[in-house]
């Protein structure tokens, strides 16, 4: 079995309300028999908050070959302990798919299929953002 080693690239805290509003949520309209799809408002407002927060994390070229990204989703935590688990929706399959997407669309790497290996948690917190480590996967020689 080949073996990695994690190369750190980028580390970083967003710090905001994470959005709620996940990329299932694109909506279709027929148009002269023919689907067109479409972002509802709520999920181009996440969508461009993301990008916003990114943007300063940017790293100056595309990272290259095999990624793996762990993201924590922090949410406020209401009546909820801090660092307790948040079991409710969104899937965090839904969360990651918006935030690569938009990680895409920022520069981060040119194809999110580049990202071989993730681990994503989501939590209720007391500092609500959205933490993120990118890391290169480099064989081991050995």
């Amino acid at each position: 079995m080949v073996k990695y080693e994690l190369v750190g690239l980028a580390e970083f805290f967003m710090s905001m309300e994470p959005p709620a509003v996940t990329a299932q949520e694109r909506q279709v309209q027929v148009s002269a028999g023919r689907p067109i799809f479409y972002e509802p408002a709520r999920l181009r407002d996440a969508r461009a908050k993301l990008l916003s927060h990114l943007a300063g994390h940017r790293p100056n070229e595309p990272f290259k070959g095999a990624l793996q990204l762990v993201c924590r989703w922090c949410f406020p935590k209401g009546r909820h302990r801090d660092g307790e688990y948040r079991t409710s929706r969104p899937d965090t399959d839904n969360l990651q798919k918006l935030l690569k997407d938009c990680m895409t669309q920022a520069g981060f790497w040119k194809d999110d299929a580049q990202v071989v290996s993730e681990l994503c948690e989501k939590f209720w917190a007391e500092t609500p953002g959205i933490y993120v480590r990118v890391s290169k996967m480099v064989q081991d020689p050995a």
